[in-house]
């Protein structure tokens, strides 16, 4: 049983059923809406969407970037050109950029065509016990209460994650920063900024990043700024944001990202945050994966990678016959650590972005000596997904 549809549980799905296993995937909203913005998918998670056969789905919708620029915010000088070209000889898989829903639609396809998966809509996971033989859920439907009984109970219900409520009642830690999204018309800006490249702006206190989707007709801006923001908890994913509170922002940036921001025809922004790593992603039966076991902010573009990363993993380790409980500490042993680290690199990665004054100054003079290669080689830990080298996981 797994609780949550979005792009972890989905993955979990698939890689479970390829293993042999029955899956009911329970999602709490009423509606699997394809919705959110674009995503970096690296090559470790590349390499397992191929594996699950997702990869020639997305394909036709994705767009394979040439290059990664880093560009400094005041006059959008090249601090660093790192070609993507040679991706898959290097990491073992290619370098993709996509909308979320994309990705979304090409799980939900190829979940489609598995007969071992259910997928239940407007189900919430209220409870749960487990057991040495299963665990027992109870599930909210509406008005209706049910329970439900498996053998396992994965979560993979996201940063405010109920299962992991129930396993470690940790609390959310926000940031200081808030993402704001938009996707704007590739038609709208000078060719320059919807070449075929993955872009970041570093800036004092705020970075841009911005890359071209469904053959650059579209680009894809994420604009993430230190501010402190606390919405509601029904708008804590998409609240309206005022464009003219992101100009301010980013009045002294060079006229080209300016430009970018200006054409957006709406911007949507929710607040960063991220929980402290934990020692345990199992109890018992019950396991969390995605962001429900290692929610990390968004400076390494990993939160989906590792959600599917958790998935492989899963599917390799719990096979049928075997003891469950045994799997699941396998997987723990495999993804603890690895996870982890991710989690602290993503936050370190966060204070490098934002640097100003001399520190900013500084940081650019070092990426500029460093070089394309040099720069690459320090993703090599992160992205690597040749098998010889032990995969992805």
């Amino acid at each position: 049983m797994i609780a949550g549809a979005g792009i972890g549980g989905l993955s979990t799905a698939l890689c479970l059923a390829r293993a042999g296993w029955r899956i009911s995937l329970y999602e709490k909203a009423a509606v699997l809406e394809e919705s959110g913005a674009g995503l970096q998918l690296s090559p470790n998670a590349c390499a397992v969407l191929r594996k699950l056969g997702v990869i020639e789905r997305l394909i036709p919708f994705a767009l394979r970037p040439e290059a990664i620029r880093i560009r400094r915010a005041r006059d959008g000088a090249t601090l660093a050109l790192m070609p993507l070209d040679d991706a898959e000889r290097r990491w073992g898989a290619p370098y993709l950029v996509v909308h979320r829903a994309d990705l979304q639609r090409a799980l939900l396809e190829a979940i489609a065509r598995e007969d071992g998966i259910r997928l239940t809509t407007g189900a919430a996971v209220a409870g749960f016990a487990a057991g040495k033989e299963g665990v027992a859920v109870a599930l909210v439907q509406g008005a209706v209460r049910l329970k439900v009984e498996g053998d396992c109970l994965i979560g993979a219900d996201g940063l405010r994650s109920f299962v992991r409520q129930r396993l470690h009642a940790d609390s959310l830690r926000l940031s200081g920063r808030t993402a704001w999204r938009a996707i704007v018309d590739a038609a709208r800006v000078p060719a320059a900024m919807a070449r075929r490249e993955s872009n970041l702006w570093l800036g004092r206190k705020a970075h841009l990043v911005h890359y071209p989707l469904r053959g650059g007709a579209i680009i894809n801006v994420v604009a993430i700024v230190d501010e402190d923001f606390h919405p509601d908890a029904e708008a804590f994913w998409s609240s309206p944001g005022d464009p003219k509170c992101l100009e301010a922002r980013f009045s002294r940036w060079d006229e080209a990202a300016r430009t970018l921001i200006r054409a957006a025809p709406e911007w949507r922004k929710w607040p960063l945050a991220d929980r402290r790593p934990i020692e345990s992603f199992v109890s018992g039966r019950a396991v969390l994966v995605g962001d429900a076991a290692h929610p990390m902010l968004p400076f390494l573009a990993q939160g989906a990678a590792q959600a599917i990363e958790d998935a492989d993993v899963l599917g390799e380790v719990l096979t049928p016959g075997r003891d469950i409980e045994a799997g699941l500490l396998a997987y723990q042993e495999a993804r603890l650590t690895r996870a982890a680290r991710v989690q602290k690199e993503s936050r370190r990665q966060a204070m490098i972005y934002h640097l100003g004054g001399p520190a900013a100054f500084l940081r650019d003079r070092v990426i500029r000596a460093l070089g394309p290669e040099s720069l690459l080689a320090r993703y090599d830990w992160l992205y690597d997904a040749h098998p010889a080298n032990g995969g992805a996981p």
